[in-house]
């Protein structure tokens, strides 16, 4: 009989343990790495608890939603990288009236610090079902205010970097008061239909034309001005050179002028007797006779 009752209590004990593990695990929730959970009170909705990553114990009338706080990738895409099975590429408006089909991705996250009021003012949904229903539909709305204010060309061509980067101000700007962070926001495809591509060729070619146009008048000029100045250049070189010519020649006059009348100055009557004499070589003069009387003195010049 006691053999009986012994038994009996180690069910009974074992039941226990095992009713008791199994409430501790009910009871118990992972918070993954890079998520935090807001926990919701059955009996008085959010209590302000938020849990961080591990093993937690929450009580039966709680519940723990999870949001993410480290970046999420996401995509708005027909790849297959994707983060839905079905295409969610989209058109934008533009401002002349086309339209383009984009692909795009972003990457977000939730604020840490605003989580709980994120939880409320999405009544409880979790940060995946608010990717889903919100934050991609407004990534998509709002892209499409941005591409509003801009003709297809811009978008299509070489404005699509400044374009991005408006749009990426943009949606941090309108997300943020969600308690939602975009981190990133790109355009990763842009298509138009072949009309549009072969309008949009058109307008490429004809600003390259009207660039290369450019480039070839500014150099044209550049070249007449080079020349110009190259003529400037010569035309005073040659003027100074002129100008020394001349300085030169007058030099030279005066120079010779002066020595003339230092000459001239010189040759006094003595002076010329005494050359004379220094050049007659000792002959008699000869003497011509006429009507007039010519006197040569050979050897004197």
């Amino acid at each position: 009989m006691k053999v009986k009752r012994g038994f009996v209590g180690a069910i009974v004990l074992a039941v226990l343990i095992f009713g008791t593990l199994f409430a501790v695990l009910k009871c118990t929730t992972r918070i993954p790495a890079g998520y935090v959970g807001v926990v919701y009170n059955m009996n008085g909705g959010v209590d302000g608890e938020v849990l961080t990553q591990g093993w937690k114990v929450v009580a039966p009338t709680k519940k723990v939603t999870t949001y993410s706080i480290g970046l999420e990738q996401s995509y708005l895409t027909s790849d297959s990288k994707g983060d839905s099975d079905k295409d969610e590429s989209f058109s934008i408006p533009t401002s002349d009236g086309k339209t383009v089909k984009v692909n795009l991705e972003f990457s977000y996250k939730f604020d840490e610090e605003r989580v709980a009021q994120t939880f409320t003012m999405f009544k409880g949904k979790s940060g995946e079902t608010i990717k889903d229903t919100f934050i991609k539909p407004k990534v998509i709305a709002w892209t499409q205010e941005v591409s509003a204010n801009y003709p297809v060309t811009d978008i299509f061509g070489d404005k699509r970097t400044a374009i991005n980067a408006e749009l990426d101000k943009y949606l941090k700007d309108k997300f943020d008061s969600y308690g939602i962070i975009i981190d990133t926001v790109n355009f990763t495809d842009i298509s138009v239909d072949n009309e549009t591509a072969a309008a949009i060729q058109k307008k490429v070619t004809a600003q390259q034309e009207l660039e290369l146009a450019n480039i070839e008048a500014q150099t044209a000029k550049i070249q007449a001005e080079k020349d110009k100045e190259v003529a400037e250049i010569s035309a005073e070189r040659e003027i100074v050179e002129a100008e020394a010519k001349a300085k030169a020649l007058r030099i030279a006059a005066e120079a010779e002028s002066d020595a003339n009348k230092e000459i001239a100055a010189s040759l006094t009557p003595e002076l010329i007797e005494k050359i004379k004499y220094e050049r007659w070589d000792g002959k008699v003069p000869t003497v011509s006779g006429g009507s007039g009387t010519i006197v040569s003195i050979d050897g004197l010049e």
